[in-house]
């Protein structure tokens, strides 16, 4: 099994059709096929499921993924750390959820560019446990997420620990909070789950879900009067000090939130990673034990 034929089967996954994916690749589609049949001969079994629309994995294909994930991934970490060099340059793949994004990362990621301004830095938003996912399979060199991670390949650092407040329209009455939907992002927020928890806590068991996309729209929606939300203080400063929004404080032990920043244990740690570490606040023990001497 020949890695180039993996980079080609997991490129024919990810675009779900093979003139997509010859395309990314700058392949001809006749060699793109070719390399899937062979790979499917050499291994004994379909790994596609073809359809009018396409292909998608078939479980076969879906085992054989995980493993070209882990591969491929540590292949382009074994190119990354002989192309190394002492100047941080190159990519740099972040992810972070949107809360964080929006009000923690601009400040660092501008700093960062100042400095090292020949790391092409790209930042990628989404719920922590799709961000894990990332993280693990090489898909992001590290993560700004909302929750623990115990995951083994993981290694964790505390970096910023925010208070929490339940947020309603300025003109909403207390005792109206747990009648009204919840504003959310989608399944897998921790802000969602620890908001379903003080529902629960007050007897209210299904709540009405409405998902947003976006901050903007989370914070749009609250001050409208639609529902409330869950947020940290200084996501919601301004508005609070314009009248539009209100806060309420939540129980002990379920006040607090830290976000976190994780890699990959056995990742190479290009210099531009290490320098983008160093600017992380230090004000927290890391959760899994790591050599980052030099970052």
């Amino acid at each position: 099994m020949e890695s180039g034929d993996l980079r080609i089967f997991q490129c024919v996954a990810q675009e779900g059709n093979l003139t997509k994916a010859a395309s990314k690749l700058g392949y001809v589609q006749s060699n793109v096929t070719a390399r899937i049949r062979h790979l499917e001969a050499e291994v004994g079994t379909k790994l596609f499921i073809r359809h009018n629309r396409g292909m998608t994995l078939s479980p076969a294909g879906e085992m054989l993924m995980t493993y070209a994930d882990k591969i491929i991934g540590m292949l382009n970490d074994a190119s990354k750390a002989l192309r190394a060099t002492s100047v941080p340059s190159g990519p740099l793949r972040i992810g972070s959820t949107q809360t964080a994004a929006a009000v923690r990362l601009p400040e660092l990621f501008a700093e960062y560019y100042r400095q090292y301004p020949n790391v092409s830095l790209s930042l990628t938003t989404g719920n922590s446990q799709t961000l894990i996912d990332q993280v693990i399979g090489y898909e992001l060199e590290g993560a700004f997420i909302g929750c623990a991670c115990d995951h083994p390949e993981i290694a964790s650092l505390d970096v910023f620990d925010e208070e929490l407040f339940v947020v309603s329209s300025g003109v909403m009455p207390e005792d109206e909070l747990t009648r009204k939907p919840i504003l959310v992002y989608s399944m897998g927020c921790s802000y969602r789950q620890t908001l379903e928890e003080w529902l629960l806590s007050c007897g209210v068991n299904r709540p009405i879900i409405m998902e947003f996309g976006t901050l903007e729209a989370i914070i749009s929606g609250v001050a409208s009067g639609m529902g409330i939300s869950l947020l940290p203080e200084i996501v919601i400063r301004q508005q609070m000090n314009s009248g539009m929004l209100r806060k309420h404080s939540l129980p002990a032990g379920m006040s607090r939130m830290m976000t976190r920043f994780i890699t990959r244990k056995d990742a190479f740690v290009s210099s531009a990673l290490g320098a983008f570490m160093a600017m992380l606040p230090r004000d927290y023990d890391m959760i899994e034990s790591r050599d980052y001497s030099g970052v």
